[in-house]
């Protein structure tokens, strides 16, 4: 199944980061590429590099697992963990495409805190405040069962981290700043990751 993981990992770059990409260009002139800079502080910095090293560490997890650099450890070398793992990562990057969408032209790849964008509260933000993260964890999961070994749970944990220290620590603060009491309301009704979970008071 390394291969599955492999082809959807690159159809997940394709789609979800490049297409994505080209999609706001067209839309509105600008990529909505922003990156990672020095004045996000130390903890968006290494929440930065965090994503970057994630996003190649799950293009080589699959890879050395075809190679036959690493393998499963027994205890997840099962074809149900694999088709838990597949249905996880489509349902993962269909959620995500979507989640996209929903978001329309407030959608950017980090922050820059210049730029004032609209706060939007409709369609899968709605029910959380990050689905697109919540959409990316599920499909890095499914990535994760479908091969299984010690490089794609180490990038797992890696990705998870880096999207917990993003959204505490880079992006809540700047939506906060950007959009004062109309933020803290949607903070204090809606989950940051799962519905209901994550509410501020």
């Amino acid at each position: 199944m390394a291969a599955v993981a492999l082809a959807l990992y690159i159809a997940f770059g394709v789609l979800a980061l490049g297409g994505r990409c080209w999609l706001q260009r067209r839309r509105t002139g600008s990529s909505g590429y922003r990156g990672i800079t020095c004045r996000l502080g130390l903890l968006g910095l290494v929440g930065g590099i965090g994503f970057i090293v994630a996003m190649f560490g799950g293009l080589a997890a699959p890879l050395l697992q075809l190679l036959g650099v690493v393998s499963p450890p027994h205890i997840l070398d099962h074809r149900w963990v694999n088709a838990a793992g597949l249905a996880l990562a489509v349902c993962g990057l269909a959620a995500t495409l979507c989640a996209q969408l929903d978001m329309g032209g407030s959608w950017r790849v980090g922050v820059d805190t210049s730029e004032t964008t609209t706060l939007v509260r409709t369609g899968t933000f709605k029910l959380i405040r990050n689905p697109i993260f919540t959409a990316m964890l599920v499909f890095m999961l499914g990535q994760t069962l479908l091969a299984p070994n010690p490089v794609a749970i180490a990038v797992f944990a890696i990705f998870l981290a880096a999207v917990e220290i993003s959204v505490r620590a880079v992006e809540e603060p700047y939506l906060l700043g950007m959009h004062g009491k109309d933020y803290r309301d949607y903070t204090a009704s809606v989950g940051r990751f799962v519905p209901r979970i994550g509410l501020t008071r």
